[in-house]
């Protein structure tokens, strides 16, 4: 167990290490490269990863550009996701190994998603359509002792699509309303149709029995997190900005995760407060 939690943590920090590299290109359309700094100069191998760059003092190119703390804190979080998750399933009956390594692959999909939604407000098809074909990928050979079987994860995808494509409209119609009444247009709508891709994508992990648990917990989560915010940004002297848009996926990503990990322990808990 030790030795495999050792390997797990070297490969959550390389795929770390490819969060980053493609949070930087894919965002900006750029086809996915070697890892550069901001100016796009190339990084040496032993700046490759974020750790190793603040390490070895090679954080800034010879420009003066330099890495930001997302990268050491993207590679530690993927590391930190991946060993959680076999900490959690090691001793589970439910989860083969195939099973593992497909939960592996989805929290480093879930960093991806998670570090370009919050850096650029976006959530991009070309992440997670691939990710969409890896879920059913998983239903297909994984359904053994493991929901959802492919049935199971078809109707989730499509009740994730259906209940946030409805948000998303009633986001469009807030929107023009409040543009309406003020007189100018909102920057943003306020449910982006990346979140409802994303929430397709959760339904295809997850099967509709546990997604619609998940979208109770994801409501709560964004409701707690705009509190948060508030409270943050009074503290430090702040005004609140009206219409000021959140990203929304990192709580859809939240609870996906913990109905992926600690579906029964979610479960009882809000049985237990209902």
């Amino acid at each position: 167990m030790i030795l495999k939690l050792i390997v797990v943590g070297v490969l959550g920090l390389l795929a770390g290490g490819v969060v980053n590299a493609l949070a930087d290109d894919l965002p900006q359309r750029l086809r996915p490269s070697l890892p550069h700094y901001p100016d796009h100069s190339r990084r040496p191998l032993a700046a490759w990863l974020g750790i190793l760059a603040f390490v070895t003092g090679r954080r800034a190119s010879s420009t003066g550009s330099r890495l930001s703390w997302r990268y050491p804190v993207t590679e530690l979080g993927t590391a930190a996701l991946m060993l959680l998750t076999v900490i959690v399933t090691e001793n589970d009956p439910q989860v083969s190994n195939l099973q593992q390594i497909f939960y592996l692959i989805y929290m480093a999909i879930f960093a991806l998603i998670a570090v370009i939604d919050i850096e650029h407000r976006l959530i991009l098809f070309v992440v997670v359509i691939p990710s969409a074909a890896v879920a059913l990928l998983d239903a297909l050979l994984t359904p053994v002792n493991h929901k959802p079987d492919i049935g199971t994860a078809l109707v989730g995808g499509l009740l994730g699509f259906g209940v946030f494509f409805v948000l998303y409209l009633g986001g469009i119609l807030f929107s023009y309303g409040m543009a309406k009444m003020r007189g100018y247009e909102l920057p943003e709508v306020a449910f982006g149709y990346g979140d409802v891709m994303l929430s397709t994508l959760c339904g295809l992990i997850l099967g509709w029995q546990s997604m619609v648990i998940a979208m109770f917990v994801t409501v709560f989560l964004g409701a707690l997190g705009a509190v948060i915010y508030l409270l943050v940004r009074g503290m430090a002297g702040r005004r609140y900005q009206m219409f000021t848009p959140l990203p929304y996926g990192p709580y859809i990503l939240i609870g996906t995760l913990l109905l992926l990990l600690f579906s029964d322990g979610v479960r009882q808990f809000i049985w237990s407060v209902a």
